[in-house]
């Protein structure tokens, strides 16, 4: 029988010794910090960051370890950065400019406030969508960031950070659109031959009819705008097809949608067809949104495991993977949602983007780039336009 205490001794011995190597290597971080000191190389240096990952990763002999050991030299390496970063800076060689404690980066006249510290995965997508010369900005706190895109010194604001702060200082601080009632969060994820959007997935698990038909209209003007669908076919959430079927909400919702001229609604959706592009926008209340969310995003990630998995099982199966490994590569990446940023909260003074907590630098970057589409796009005038023949039951939205 397994001694669980011995175990754990062995675990706490191992850790012991990870320690000890990690502050060795941040140790010969600092010694790099002050070679950079003397011959005025950038911290950053992604095909070197690229190349160690690759060198780390072969080394795995659990094949099954191969995705923890890629996180967490990734954090490793960020929290390098960094060390160097704070070093340089207590030397006295400063790398940022003051500009009233906000990040602030700019493209083609578009400014977008996001989160992060130096280093992080925030910064890298900085560099890689603005190039390595872009500055880099204190931030005190998400609501410094947030009163910059309210105050206009920013046109969209990306955080990684606390879904709930992100959803309460977004209607709060930065405020809604005139007419808009419930600003919902849209997911937007990746389907057989396109992507769809989710409205709401995760903003407002309550919800009457009257707010599922304006997340219809929001969502048809995101769609076409910032992703570039023509005429985007709209949908709602439903357990069949036909028109008496569903919840009192579908019930209740339907009609409404059916009415709406400005809209190319189809009708109702099953969840089987959401991956097989049955539509471009689907409409739901928040709690039926985000388990169709959180269902996608973990099957996916089983799913792409157990394929791997099966490549790296035999030797047969090792050289199969070998000759598929260009088109299962470019089909894994068409159903990557990373590639479409982050969820927008729609329907707010100005747009605000959620990311996962987990997301990675290509994330960021493409929240960055569908800030920029939208800020181009004249978004929130066309959602302002196609509310204000709605009648308002929300005496309180923010002006």
């Amino acid at each position: 029988m397994l001694d669980l205490g011995q175990i754990r001794n062995e675990i706490d011995g191992i850790d012991k010794q990870l320690v000890e190597l990690f502050e060795q290597r941040m140790k010969l971080t600092k010694e790099v910090a002050e070679y950079k000191i003397q011959t005025g190389k950038k911290v950053l240096d992604r095909e070197r960051e690229k190349a160690k990952i690759e060198s780390v990763t072969k080394l795995v002999k659990n094949k099954e370890n191969v995705h923890a050991i890629d996180d967490l030299f990734s954090q490793i390496m960020a929290n390098s950065r960094k060390g160097q970063y704070q070093l340089l800076e207590a030397m006295g060689q400063t790398l940022r400019q003051p500009y009233e404690a906000i990040y602030e980066i700019k493209k083609d006249g578009v400014k977008i406030v996001y989160q992060g510290i130096p280093g992080a995965y925030t910064q890298e997508a900085a560099c890689n969508f603005f190039g390595e010369d872009c500055d880099n900005y204190d931030v005190p706190t998400w609501r410094d960031v947030m009163e910059a895109v309210k105050n206009k010194e920013a046109d969209a604001f990306v955080s990684a950070g606390s879904s709930g702060a992100v959803l309460v200082g977004g209607q709060v601080i930065v405020g809604r659109l005139p007419g808009v009632e419930r600003p919902p969060i849209g997911a937007i994820v990746p389907t057989d031959n396109s992507c769809v959007l989710i409205v709401d997935s995760g903003a407002n698990v309550d919800a009457r009819p009257d707010f599922l038909v304006q997340w219809a209209k929001m969502g048809s003007i995101y769609m076409e705008n910032c992703v570039g669908i023509k005429n985007p076919r709209v949908a709602i959430v439903n357990v069949g097809l036909e028109e008496e079927k569903g919840n009192q909400l579908v019930k209740e919702t339907y009609p409404l949608l059916k009415a709406c001229d400005d809209i190319n609604f189809i009708g109702s959706i099953e969840a089987r067809e959401i991956p097989r592009s049955g539509a471009d926008v689907i409409v739901c209340d928040a709690f039926v949104g985000n388990v169709i969310l959180k269902l996608y995003e973990g099957l996916a990630g089983t799913l792409i495991s157990k394929i791997k998995g099966a490549f790296y099982s035999t030797l047969k199966s090792k050289i199969g993977a070998l000759l598929v490994k260009g088109a299962l590569k470019d089909t894994l990446k068409t159903m990557d949602a990373s590639e479409y940023g982050g969820a927008p909260l729609i329907g707010l003074n100005r747009l605000v983007v959620k990311t996962h907590g987990s997301s990675k630098a290509k994330e960021i970057k493409n929240s960055v780039l569908q800030c920029v589409t939208f800020s181009k796009s004249n978004i929130n005038e066309k959602i302002v336009e196609s509310l204000a023949n709605m009648p308002h039951t929300d005496t309180e939205s923010e002006k």
